[in-house]
């Protein structure tokens, strides 16, 4: 990868990393399948009139993107966020989406996976069973289906990773446009499942007790998360393979670790440590193993 390449990379991870303690903040106060409406809606409609769609992409592919990524990736992380995943956690759990990626671009994408990435899932496998099984114990008292959800939003960016190298086989396109309106596709399912599972009072309520921190979340989350950190993110993929791309977020679950600790006291348990050791530790084989075993 080329230096400005990498230096897109650290962008994303930043921010990326800060997100989870942002999506704290707002869960404070807003409900989740709600606040996942709000931030496609903020990072879409302010821009539809000056943003052009994709030239070269089929809406299908659009759709499927936006759905996949806000309904399922977003819904299911804010949704165990609220349910009890400690935010520093969530982080480390949700980089997982590389092990699934690979797999998924073995069986889509021919992407064949290398015997050192073989040996970095199975050791993430190990870390992954760690934390799961610490349920119920230190950072915010982490719930089962909270982690069960936040593995599921893994899988969902994993599913958004291969429709990306499939919208790139497509034709060249500029990632800001493809963000910008694959974000139109989840709002109205998302508040139409908020509305329908949390009530028209609830939401209404909601909405009206909006004051500038709720504001605040929602710009972070739309303008630096999505817009900014995924429109870097689909440049990389447009780029290079999945299976090099996806491990680039190792250090986001460093940022989010730390940043969960420093700003919302969430201490991880000796248990949760070990696995999140056993996550990076997978991650980094499946990254640099090629390099090692060539020594």
């Amino acid at each position: 990868m080329s230096r400005a390449d990498w230096f897109s990379a650290i962008i994303v991870i930043v921010i990326w990393g800060l997100n989870f303690v942002v999506m704290k903040w707002g869960l404070a106060t807003l409900s989740p399948l709600l606040m996942c409406a709000l931030r496609f809606a903020a990072a879409s409609l302010p821009f539809l009139l000056f943003v052009r769609p994709p030239r070269n992409l089929s809406w299908g592919i659009l759709a499927a993107y936006g759905l996949v990524q806000g309904v399922g990736q977003f819904g299911l992380l804010f949704t165990g966020m609220k349910l009890g995943m400690p935010a520093g956690m969530a982080s480390v759990v949700l980089q997982t989406q590389a092990f699934i990626t690979m797999l998924l671009a073995a069986a889509f994408l021919k992407e064949k996976p290398q015997r050192w990435q073989w040996m970095g899932l199975l050791v993430a496998i190990g870390g992954l069973v760690l934390i799961g099984a610490a349920h119920g114990e230190g950072a915010a008292n982490m719930t089962l289906i909270g982690f069960v959800l936040t593995v599921g939003a893994a899988a969902m960016w994993a599913v958004s990773n291969l429709l990306t190298r499939v919208a790139a086989n497509q034709g060249s396109y500029e990632p800001a446009s493809f963000i910008v309106w694959t974000s139109v596709f989840p709002m109205i399912p998302l508040f139409l499942l908020s509305w329908w599972m949390e009530g028209g009072d609830a939401v209404k309520t909601q909405l009206s007790a909006i004051g500038w921190r709720e504001l605040g979340v929602i710009a972070y989350l739309a303008l630096l998360s999505t817009l900014l950190g995924y429109g870097l993110w689909t440049r990389l993929l447009q780029r290079y393979a999945a299976s090099t791309v996806a491990p680039l977020s190792l250090l986001v679950p460093v940022i989010g670790l730390l940043s969960a600790m420093v700003l919302l006291g969430e201490f991880p348990t000796g248990l949760q440590w070990l696995g999140t050791a056993g996550v990076l530790l997978g991650m980094l084989v499946n990254q640099f193993g090629g390099k090692w075993m060539r020594r």
